[in-house]
Formats: C-alpha cells, sequence, structure tokens
C-alpha cells in the first residue's frame, strides 16, 4: 500500500506543477505571481516531478509551438507525423532540449516573457539531479515494496512526465470526444478529468489556448487545476488575468 501512495503522490504532484506551472503559467500566461513565488514553483517543480524534472522554459516554448503549428509538420509533437508514440516522444524530447539549450533559433513571440531560471535548470536537469532522484526512487521501492509486482510501477516512476505527455500529445489526440471544430485533432480525453486535473480537455483548451479553465464547457467538465487555482487567487498567492476567464458555449 505504501507504493500505491508514494505513485499516486508522484503522479498528482508532478501532474500539478506540470500543468499549473509550466503550462498555465509558463506556455499561456493565465495569471500573475510574484518574481518569489514563481521561484517557489521552480523549486517545488524539482521536488514533485525529480528525475522527470522541465525546464518552463523549454516546456513553455515547445508547447507555444505546438498550438502555433498542431498537427502540421512543424509541430513538436503530433500523432499526424510520426508512426508510433516512441518516435513522438524521442523527436519531442529532442526539441525540447534544443529550445531549452537554444541550440535553435526560435521566434520571440514564442519566447515572449516564459520564464527562465538558468543556473537552477542546468541543475536540475543535471544528470546527478535525476541519477540522485532515481536513485531515492530504488531506494523507497527497496524498503516499502511488499510484492513482486509492485516493482513494476518503478520505470513510471522515472518517466512519469514523459507519459502524461503521452497521455495528451498522442492519445489526446487519438480519443475523445470535441465540443470545437478545430483545425487539427485535439479530443477531449475524458468527460470528468480525474486523470490529468484537466489537462485531458484537450479540444476545449485548443479553441481557447489562453483560458484558465480548461473544463466548464459541458457541466460534468470539471477542471480540478482551475478549482485550486481560484483558492490560490482568492488566498493572493496568484493573480488570475482577466482574459482568462472567457465564458464559452459548445459549438458541436
Amino acid at each position: 500500500m505504501t507504493i500505491i501512495i508514494f505513485m499516486i503522490i508522484l503522479w498528482y504532484s508532478g501532474l500539478f506543477f506540470q500543468t499549473f506551472f509550466l503550462h498555465r503559467y509558463a506556455a499561456h500566461q493565465t495569471f500573475n505571481m510574484s518574481r518569489f513565488a514563481e521561484k517557489v514553483c521552480f523549486f517545488l517543480t524539482w521536488v514533485c516531478q525529480g528525475s522527470n524534472y522541465l525546464s518552463a522554459y523549454g516546456y513553455g516554448v515547445m508547447h507555444r509551438m505546438h498550438h502555433a503549428y498542431a498537427d502540421t509538420e512543424n509541430d513538436p509533437h503530433s500523432p499526424k507525423y510520426d508512426s508510433n508514440v516512441f518516435s513522438m516522444m524521442w523527436r519531442t524530447k529532442n526539441i525540447y532540449q534544443d529550445i531549452n539549450k537554444k541550440r535553435v533559433a526560435v521566434d520571440s513571440k514564442f519566447t515572449k516573457n516564459v520564464p527562465q531560471w538558468e543556473r537552477f535548470d542546468a541543475f536540475a536537469s543535471s544528470r546527478g539531479s535525476r541519477l540522485a532522484w532515481a536513485a531515492l526512487y530504488t531506494a523507497i521501492f527497496f524498503f516499502f515494496a511488499t510484492a513482486w509486482w509492485q516493482w513494476l510501477f518503478l520505470p513510471v516512476a522515472f518517466f512519469m512526465a514523459p507519459i502524461h505527455g503521452v497521455i495528451i500529445n498522442w492519445f489526446a489526440h487519438i480519443y475523445g470526444y470535441v465540443n470545437f471544430k478545430v483545425s487539427d485533432t485535439s479530443k477531449n480525453l475524458l468527460p470528468f478529468d480525474f486523470l490529468m486535473m484537466g489537462e485531458g480537455y484537450h479540444n476545449n483548451h485548443h479553441k481557447y489556448g489562453g483560458r484558465a479553465n480548461f473544463g466548464g464547457v459541458r457541466w460534468y467538465e470539471l477542471d480540478i487545476t482551475y478549482g485550486i487555482m481560484k483558492v490560490l487567487d482568492a488566498l493572493g498567492f496568484i493573480k488570475l488575468k482577466k482574459s482568462a476567464l472567457i465564458p464559452v458555449k459548445r459549438e458541436v
């Protein structure tokens, strides 16, 4: 039971900072926060993603490119242009690293106001940091695993962020339902997105990329992350932008 609880905590804590900090803040700027709060989020993203740490800069720029070029040859990740999920994720990894390490020229419209903490990113993304987290995960399994099958979760812990990416960037472009006709294949993966904390409302998000609430188009589309953001806004930790609070109605 300890391993199951550990995996649940790892899944949802890492996912929260991916969708809250990397996606809705770094990529889409749906809210404001202080510089101190921003650095706290960098640190907590490292703690919660561990061996899977993603840079806010690399993620934010690449995600803006995904919206601009969705399902075209320039899309960093699209099922239309990769034969299988592994080739798509390998290509995504290479593009992410090229952007994050600034090995490629990127249009300024994709980099504008994207947060970056280069020294921290260099540490958090280092091989030493990733191996240290992997060793910690292995030690937790060594001391708390009570059955052989629980060890099957260890690779999931090592690669949890890429798994989150596969669920949205591959499956949410193939399976699900749509509320809006858009120029790409994005779909809403689940009616109630308990699995991805709102990220699964991919069709809604591709229609209104700057909207803070990814759900809310149908009555049962509850965006858990947005609910947390509303609490943080009420407490003064963040300030939701008026432009991100767009009321919408479904078209399909």
